[in-house]
């Protein structure tokens, strides 16, 4: 494992620990690694009000374009399930694809082992933003 994986991995374990979930008892941690080599974290924040929860693959990203990263090469996600690789819900795998299908994603089990995939592959037959462009464009008689 490269030195950048393991500090991902790292990363995503400890953002783990800092996990908001009075309700679920389900703590996530997320770490993206941008273009330039940052590593940004973000765990779930859970909400009385369960729709305003805030996945912790969202709340990585979210925490990125705050710091100005627009481009993303891979993140790491992990719960505290042990026998299995859990992977980002859809929505975050939704979220994840605004920023390019080119992802690396890391599941991460508690003890550090982890499972590579591809966002092509935790999301095939995407929407994405180049989905958008054929609606501003002229259609042909």
């Amino acid at each position: 494992m490269t030195d950048q994986i393991q500090e991902l991995v790292s990363a995503c374990l400890r953002a783990r620990d800092m996990a908001h979930c009075p309700y679920s008892r389900f703590p996530v941690g997320a770490a993206v690694l941008t273009a330039g080599g940052a590593v940004v974290t973000g765990c779930n924040v859970e909400n009385a009000s369960y729709g305003l929860t805030v996945c912790a693959e969202r709340a990585a990203v979210q925490r990125a374009v705050v710091q100005g990263h627009r481009r993303f090469k891979a993140i790491a996600v992990t719960c505290d399930i042990k026998d299995s690789f859990v992977g980002p819900c859809g929505a975050c795998r939704q979220v994840l694809m605004e920023f390019g299908s080119e992802w690396t994603v890391y599941l991460v089990k508690p003890d550090g082992s982890h499972k590579e995939t591809s966002l092509g592959e935790l999301l095939p037959l995407a929407f994405s933003p180049s989905h958008l462009n054929v609606l501003t464009k002229p259609q042909q008689p």
